[in-house]
């Protein structure tokens, strides 16, 4: 059945048919949504509206294995069988596990419409996790990988400092080795790190010998307590309770068994990552968009200005259309991306479809912006009141630039691409 205001789902959700999705994946996102609903959704607005999510809510997460769905796809099998996880939910066997589930879960843990509270729990491992399991040796894995997999720990990824943001070669943080070689000593800071504050450790970027690209490593770097760190949360306009955080690093000594992979190709690391990172982020905002664009129609349907509803005034209409436009397309274009991953091997879709995930992720804040606006227009002073009828898409419209500028800012990605 079709859902009672338009836009508000996916069209595979309103009763249309799709190409993409199986039985597996229709039962996955009955699933998912309902522990969603439970544990993130009904309480989202007012733990962004306090500027944090229990840490209860993590734990709640990590206990049903609801991390792992963050991770890119296919998910790493064997460790998760090991460690005694073998499906997620009840529903999908995890090498069953393709990038139409993580498109399904990364949809819904942003129907609320705000990017904080799903953040707040996802982007550490989505982000900070996977250069570990892909270069990390042996015995870093056998470290630190049942513990980040279980969520027994949290792991971030920093890479942003003050002065370097989407110019990644740039980075200016230090790893020095001791003259006895059993060390690095980290010195520097990382600036806009997501989860930071709660992490114990970070897979930080750092610059282990020369100017340039090459001169990159990958650090796993203790965070919590450790000496020499000191971190603090940073205010921002939107995306509030996702964990924002400054880190200082001062003489912060770091054994060398916690390189991950090799010297000098920490620039190549982070380029694998970019594609998951850039996904993710367009998956949520383009959901956050849809929140703001039906809101605003359920609103226009219903509010009442010069003798009849907005609904009824052409320009209203016109306006809600160019949006549910450029909305509709923007998730076709999503779904055509996810379904050829599922086609392609990473090496293959790192190449050829690096550019384009750019062009999509730079896309996707276009469009959150279009349609926030649209909703903010539409509300009229309820659409600038954080509280009230209006709350929900004033938050959505603070959450723009936090859509437009981390994973890579909008300038860069559409020259990138």
């Amino acid at each position: 059945m079709a859902p009672v205001i338009p836009f508000s789902e996916p069209p595979y959700l309103s009763g249309l048919p799709s190409p993409y999705y199986s039985p597996s994946h229709l039962s996955w996102q009955k699933a998912c949504r309902a522990f969603i609903r439970e544990n993130l959704f009904e309480h989202a607005m007012d733990w962004e509206r306090k500027g944090t999510v229990p840490p209860e809510v993590f734990r709640k997460f990590a206990a049903a294995n609801m991390l792992v769905p963050s991770l890119p796809a296919p998910l790493p099998v064997q460790w998760l069988k090991r460690l005694g996880v073998h499906d997620i939910l009840g529903v999908v066997k995890v090498e069953n596990w393709d990038y139409l589930h993580t498109l399904i879960f990364k949809d819904e843990m942003a129907r609320c419409g705000l990017a904080g509270p799903p953040a707040s729990i996802t982007t550490g491992v989505a982000y900070g996790l996977p250069p570990l399991l892909k270069f990390g040796s042996k015995q870093l894995q056998e470290r630190f990988l049942p513990e980040f997999l279980l969520g027994k720990k949290r792991i971030c990824i920093a890479i942003t400092e003050p002065d370097a943001g989407s110019d990644v070669a740039n980075i200016q943080t230090t790893a020095t080795k001791t003259a006895d070689g059993k060390h690095y000593i980290v010195n520097g800071s990382k600036k806009w790190i997501t989860n930071g504050m709660w992490s114990a450790y970070a897979t930080m970027a750092v610059r282990t010998s020369g100017p340039g690209p090459t001169g990159l490593s990958l650090l796993l770097v203790p965070l919590l307590d450790h000496p020499g760190v000191s971190m603090r949360p940073l205010k921002t306009s939107g995306n509030r309770s996702s964990g924002t955080t400054f880190i200082e690093l001062d003489d912060v000594k770091v054994p060398v068994e916690n390189l991950i992979g090799e010297e000098g190709m920490g620039m190549r690391y982070i380029m694998t990552n970019f594609n998951h990172e850039r996904l993710s982020i367009t998956i949520g905002v383009t959901r956050s968009a849809r929140v703001a664009l039906s809101a605003a129609l359920e609103y226009c349907l219903a509010r009442e200005a010069f003798g009849k509803t907005l609904m009824d005034q052409p320009v209203v209409r016109h306006r809600l259309a160019k949006c549910g436009a450029m909305l509709e397309s923007q998730w076709a274009w999503i779904e055509q991306f996810v379904y050829q991953l599922t086609k392609m091997k990473k090496a293959q879709a790192d190449v050829e479809l690096g550019g384009l995930m750019a062009l999509v992720k730079a896309q996707a804040g276009i469009v959150l912006d279009e349609c926030a606006r649209c909703a903010v227009l539409l509300f009229g002073g309820n659409g600038v009141t954080t509280t009230g009828r209006g709350e929900l898409v004033a938050h959505i419209y603070h959450d723009v630039p936090a859509a437009r500028v981390p994973g890579g800012s909008e300038d860069v990605m559409l020259d990138l691409a």
